[in-house]
């Protein structure tokens, strides 16, 4: 099954928020999901791949399980009328578009943030856990080592993942300029939206330890603090967290600034102290940074950072393409030799029986050393015969013709009953 790879995607391309969440597999049930799917479905390399703008499932089988693949996600996530989201799911049952869908998503050409650089890390996890349940087969390895070559030659020579392409990720780029010269600074994040969480998510990601974190809410701050290991600051105690920190990011909601002149003077700021401000409208006065050691940075420093650098990634992007193109080629070779590899084996043994029928015939006559002359000389011969009839099978393949010519190769040598009586033996 070479030429039956199938996908099927929920992404943000078709699917809105709260059914991308809804769907959404972590590592527990992605890796129950796999079982599921190695258990119930007649297919073979097997990957689940779950982030938060998309779910997919790459499979191998000559039919279409889609349907199935769904109704199956649906019993791991406990939702009864799953199929009622069908429709948001786009399905690829040609070979080379789930290939090629493969390579994009892995790439981050298909992210909401072209060039995104966690998709690699969260493709190969995936990959991973395919690995340890054991529905992966040499198709699979070799597309997905492949794969993880091709994006070595993107970052080696593109500037596709170059910069800080997403707000959050610009946000944690500025403050790593901010900070080089101090050891583990301490970090405030204040309110936890959508552009809050996710500013802490990439502060975890970039090894960052030293964060506190605080919401109004204290519900929505605790799951967030420890799903990044973070500690809670509670929001009555914030102005001894604004003494403690370097840095204040706040995505504060609300119709005025809610960091005032007078409340950070107050604060008797001895060193530089940076606030970064993503709050639109805006929640650190503007006059905030006539106080000696404050600085201030708001959305509107960081969203250029960012844009140059989407812009630097848009502009790489027929580049990364052209890789892939090669990439995929090149796949597509070993993928078509692969096809040719078992009829290359039965060859190898028609013509290993034939040679140790005939070196049988004259065992007796032979001392041990005119034995092994013989063996060596034979041996030499067979490699000699089989040379010929390999590269033109492979030949064949590049051609789309090897189908031809593995024909021929079983009426010439019986390759069929030969692997039959090599089983009886």
């Amino acid at each position: 099954m070479l030429q039956n790879f199938k996908a099927i995607s929920l992404s943000h391309k078709k699917a809105p928020l709260d059914i991308r969440e809804l769907i959404a597999l972590d590592e527990t049930a992605c890796r129950q999901f796999l079982e599921t799917l190695k258990n119930y479905l007649k297919a073979s390399d097997i990957l689940v791949l779950s982030t938060c703008n998309r779910t997919e499932v790459y499979y191998n089988a000559d039919i279409d399980y889609s349907a199935e693949i769904v109704k199956l996600l649906g019993i791991t996530k406990g939702i009864a009328n799953i199929s009622n989201y069908f429709d948001f799911f786009t399905i690829l049952n040609e070979h080379n578009d789930a290939v090629q869908h493969l390579f994009e998503v892995s790439m981050g050409l298909e992210s909401q943030v072209v060039g995104d650089m966690q998709i690699t890390n969260q493709v190969k996890q995936a990959y991973q856990w395919a690995a340890d349940s054991e529905t992966t087969g040499p198709f699979l390895h070799r597309l997905m080592h492949t794969i993880f070559f091709t994006n070595k030659r993107v970052v080696q020579e593109t500037a596709f993942r170059d910069g800080a392409a997403s707000t959050s990720y610009a946000t944690v780029e500025l403050l790593e300029e901010l900070t080089s010269e101090i050891t583990d600074p301490a970090i405030l994040v204040v309110g936890l939206g959508e552009i809050g969480a996710d500013v802490c998510r990439n502060l975890r990601d970039s090894g960052h330890k030293n964060v506190k974190i605080t919401n109004r809410t204290l519900a929505k701050a605790v799951p967030l603090a420890e799903e990044c290991g973070m500690e809670v600051l509670p929001f009555e105690d914030i102005v001894q967290g604004l003494k403690e920190a370097d840095v204040i990011i706040s995505s504060v909601s609300r119709e005025t600034p809610f960091f005032t002149k007078e409340m950070i003077k107050r604060l008797n700021v001895l060193s530089f102290k940076f606030f970064i401000d993503l709050s639109v409208p805006r929640s650190v006065e503007a006059n905030v940074e006539s106080i000696p050691g404050v600085l201030v940075y708001n959305i509107d420093t960081i969203q250029n950072k960012a844009s140059e650098a989407l812009q630097q990634r848009i502009n790489s992007v027929p580049k990364v393409k052209e890789i892939i193109t090669e990439s995929i080629e090149q796949f597509n070779d070993w993928s078509k030799e692969m096809m040719v590899s078992p009829t290359i084996n039965k060859l190898k043994n028609a013509l290993e029986a034939i040679r140790q029928e005939e070196m049988a015939r004259y065992l007796k006559k032979l001392d041990p050393a005119e034995m092994k002359r013989m063996d060596n000389i034979t041996k030499s011969m067979m490699q000699k015969i089989l040379k010929l009839p390999v590269l033109q099978l492979k030949a064949a393949c590049k051609r789309g013709e090897a189908e031809t010519l593995i024909d021929v190769l079983n009426d010439l040598f019986n390759l069929e009953n030969q692997s039959a009586d090599v089983e009886h033996r």
